[in-house]
This record gives C-alpha cells, sequence and structure tokens, in this order.
C-alpha cells in the first residue's frame, strides 16, 4: 500500500455527492471517500439530492438505481439536462448487473456503472478516472 504524503493525494478537496436510500451504503462510501481526503455530501433520494447539488455543486456523482419517489435513471436524467450542472459526471450504483440496466444507464446520461457491494478500489478508481478526466 503507499504511503500518502500531504499534498500528494490526488483525491484530496474533491467533492462527491452519494445519492442511496440505503443509510449502510450511504455510510460505508462516506468512509471510504472521506479516508481518501474527498469532501462528502450524502442524499437519500433524488429529490433530496436534487436540491443539494444547486447548493453543494459537487465534482462528482454516485447516484443508487432503485429509490423512493425518483430513482436512480431519472435522477440523473435531470442532472444532465441541467445546463449548469450536465457535464458533472454520474456513477449509477446497482446491485443489478444486467446489460438492460446498464444500457438504460447509459442512455439517460450516466457516465459509468458500478455494481454493489463496491469496494473501496473500485469507489476510488471511479472517482480517480473520472475527476483526473475533467481536471486534465
Amino acid at each position: 500500500m503507499a504511503t500518502e504524503t500531504p499534498g500528494r493525494n490526488p483525491l484530496q478537496g474533491i467533492k462527491v455527492m452519494v445519492i442511496d436510500d440505503s443509510n449502510t451504503i450511504r455510510r460505508s462510501a462516506e468512509i471510504f471517500l472521506l479516508q481518501a481526503g474527498c469532501t462528502v455530501i450524502l442524499a437519500e433520494d433524488g429529490f433530496d439530492a436534487l436540491a443539494k447539488i444547486a447548493d453543494h455543486q459537487p465534482d462528482l456523482v454516485f447516484v443508487d438505481i432503485m429509490m423512493p419517489r425518483l430513482d436512480g435513471y431519472q435522477t440523473c436524467a435531470l442532472i444532465k439536462k441541467n445546463s449548469r450542472f450536465h457535464t458533472m459526471p454520474v456513477i449509477m450504483l446497482s446491485s443489478k448487473d444486467g446489460l438492460f440496466d446498464r444500457a438504460r444507464g447509459r442512455m439517460v446520461g450516466s457516465d459509468q456503472y458500478l455494481t454493489k457491494p463496491f469496494t473501496k478500489e473500485s469507489l476510488l478508481k471511479a472517482v480517480a478516472a473520472h475527476c483526473n478526466a475533467a481536471a486534465a
């Protein structure tokens, strides 16, 4: 495991939003992201998230697909249709790993699809891939 030198952490200060109706998933993601130096914003569903996106303007959003009220597909589509946020990377989180689900995620504009349960490594790799690409 590489040692992290202060100021050299590539994920330091990246603002990440995690939208999931499961408290366990939100907390797991939050712990992994905070350990990596990210700033974390949590939301319980799409409505909660849309209000917070305008206030916090995250660099990247993880969104669960299966949520009450406004599901992940609808939430992603609304983010991508907004002229202020359409370039914001949105990564779908789902326990479903079917081709149809992945295709539907792409259709609404998602940038990546992570299957649950995710690992710390897969979560951080996704953040690094999209945020370093955005910064380049």
